[in-house]
C-alpha cells in the first residue's frame, strides 16, 4: 500500500480508501495502490469495500498526467482499463461506497464493481470525456456497454450527460442511494451479506455472466494501445 490508498482489514471484509487530494485523482500511484490492496483482499479471501473522501469518490484521472502528452495519457488510461478488467473479474464481491462526486474514471470504477452505494445530495456522477475534448476510448465504451442501458449509453458516453445520485441509479452507475452518514454502514451491511455467499460459486458465476464483456474489454484495451488518446483543447 501507499499513502494514497489505505487498507483496513476486518473479519468479513476489507475497506480500501482512496485519498489523493481535492479531486481524489486516479494517478499511477493510486492505481498501483489499488492493485496491491485488491491482491491483499484476494489473498485474505475478503469481500471488498472501496470508498473515497467525504464529498468525492473520484473526479477521474490525474489531469497533469493526461495533458502531458498523448503517450502519457495512453499509459494512464491503459492502466486504468486494466484495473477495471481486474475488478470486473475479481473473485470476491466488490462494493463501492461512493462518497460523493464520481466523474470520468471515478464513474468507470462504479461500473467495474458488483454493488454501488451512493450519497444523497448535490453530487455529480458520469462521464465528462467528450465535454473536455477527449474522444472516448474503446475500453471505456466497452465497460459502459456492459453496464448501462442503450439509452443511457448514448446519453452518458456520446453526450457527456452528468447525473445526480438518484438519476445515476436509473442510468446504472449506482444501485442504492442513502444519507451520507449511512453510506459506509450500509456498505458494511452489504459486505456482511455478501460474505455469506459461496465464494467459489460467486467467482465462477461472475466469470460466466461477464465472459463476453471481459473478452470485449480485453480487445478494447488492445485497440486503445494502437490509438491516439489525448485531450483536445
Amino acid at each position: 500500500m501507499n499513502l494514497l490508498v489505505t487498507y483496513q482489514s476486518e473479519e468479513k471484509y476489507a475497506i480500501i480508501t482512496i485519498n489523493n487530494g481535492k479531486a481524489n485523482a486516479i494517478s499511477h500511484e493510486v492505481i498501483e495502490g489499488l492493485h496491491i490492496a485488491l491482491d491483499k483482499a484476494a489473498k485474505e479471501n475478503k469481500v471488498v469495500i472501496i470508498t473515497g473522501q467525504s464529498g468525492i469518490f473520484s473526479a477521474g484521472f490525474d489531469l497533469k498526467v493526461m495533458t502531458k502528452s498523448p503517450e502519457s495519457a495512453k499509459e494512464l488510461v491503459t492502466k486504468g482499463s486494466q484495473l477495471s478488467l481486474k475488478m470486473l473479474s475479481f473473485p470476491q464481491p466488490i462494493i463501492i461506497a461512493c462518497s460523493g462526486h464520481a466523474i470520468a474514471k471515478g464513474a468507470f470504477l462504479l461500473l467495474s464493481a458488483d454493488y454501488r452505494i451512493g450519497v444523497k445530495g448535490d453530487f455529480k456522477i458520469g462521464f465528462n470525456e467528450v465535454q473536455i475534448g477527449m474522444t472516448m476510448h474503446n475500453a471505456g465504451i466497452a465497460i459502459a456497454k456492459a453496464r448501462l442501458s442503450e439509452v443511457y449509453l448514448n446519453r452518458s458516453v456520446v453526450n457527456s450527460e452528468i447525473y445526480n445520485p438518484e438519476q445515476a441509479v436509473n442510468a446504472g452507475f449506482l444501485d442504492l442511494v442513502v444519507e451520507e452518514t449511512h453510506v459506509l454502514p450500509t456498505a458494511i451491511k452489504v459486505a456482511e451479506m455478501f460474505s455469506t455467499l459461496n465464494k467459489k460459486a460467486h467467482a465462477a458465476t461472475k466469470l460466466k455472466v461477464r465472459k463476453q464483456h471481459l473478452l470485449d474489454l480485453e480487445k478494447a484495451i488492445a485497440l486503445d494501445l494502437e490509438s491516439d488518446i489525448s485531450i483536445n483543447s
